[in-house]
């Protein structure tokens, strides 16, 4: 999303959440809640996820990663 659009439509959102009842910015707000909780715990089982890949298959060194890059820049050349 563009920067522009994004504070458009945080505007837009302003504008109606002015108009909104108070059980309605309640329910809103318990809705953002649940979308925060649920990213967080997206991001952790990535992280835990992310470190037992590294557990079973290992890190990979600066050099092995610098080696890949010059053999792919190789082939494309060749």
């Amino acid at each position: 999303m563009i920067a522009d659009e994004r504070e458009q439509l945080i505007k837009d959102i302003n504008v109606l959440l002015h108009q909104a009842y108070d059980s309605t910015l309640v329910e809103i707000h318990a809705l953002l809640k649940k979308i925060d909780d649920v990213d967080d715990e997206e991001d952790l089982k990535a992280i835990k996820e992310a470190r037992e890949d590294i557990r079973i298959n290992g890190t990979v060194s600066w050099d092995e990663i610098q080696n890949e890059i010059r053999n792919e820049i190789s082939k494309d050349v060749a």
